[in-house]
């Protein structure tokens, strides 16, 4: 009797633990929002982010790596190097290239706030010593992309290390140049980062014709 009683209650309902919740990868932005959020950093005077923001898209390197840079990582002599290689917390070297915009951004920078080797390019409220931690990159992250209209809550750090990517993916279609850039071992990596589909695959193969 009792298990039959029991079996006549209602189950409990289990809430999906990602109810409410975005998941997935971040989207890169598109051209259109990069040139926005540079013209606003430039126009309201923001020399730090202006630099970290155009270093973000250039490097293509995970949150984490960006505030980890040391100034001589950049800017060995105070001025911006052309191409610039860094270890990633995976252990790989990455190199990656300046753009002119973006060294113009890291020298203004180096210059105003006064950054010597040796120190790190982007540092904590807490003390000169320290890193920014990469909360507060995402924090930055978030404004800059509320601050051009976007929901901050679709795009994030992630979406700035892929927005290069993606790009000189779709424009190439080499996706070993992508995997070099991204820093990663393996390619299927780089075709899972990218969200690589057949429907792209199929796109790319039309344009070429034997």
């Amino acid at each position: 009797m009792q298990d039959n009683a029991n079996s006549e209650l209602p189950a409990l309902k289990r809430i999906p633990w990602n109810k409410g919740k975005l998941i997935g990868a971040k989207p890169p932005l598109r051209p259109k929002h990069v040139w926005s959020i540079r013209t606003k950093l430039q126009v309201e005077g923001r020399t730090r982010d202006l630099a970290m923001f155009n270093l973000a898209i250039d490097s293509k390197l995970r949150g984490c790596d960006v505030v980890a840079l040391k100034v001589e990582d950049v800017a060995p002599s105070g001025y911006s190097v052309d191409r610039a290689t860094v270890r990633q917390k995976t252990g790989q070297p990455v190199r990656f290239e300046l753009t002119e915009q973006t060294r113009q951004a890291v020298d203004d920078y180096v210059r105003v706030a006064g950054k010597k080797p040796g120190e790190f390019m982007f540092t904590a409220r807490r003390g000169p010593g320290r890193s920014m931690t990469t909360r507060q990159y995402a924090r930055l992250v978030s404004e800059w992309i509320a601050n051009i209209g976007l929901d901050p809550h679709l795009f994030g750090t992630h979406s700035l290390r892929r927005t290069k990517a993606t790009l000189i993916y779709r424009r190439t279609g080499n996706l070993r140049a992508v995997q070099l850039l991204l820093g990663h071992t393996k390619i299927e990596s780089t075709v899972r980062y990218l969200g690589i589909e057949v429907d792209d695959a199929l796109a790319i193969a039309e344009q070429v014709e034997i």
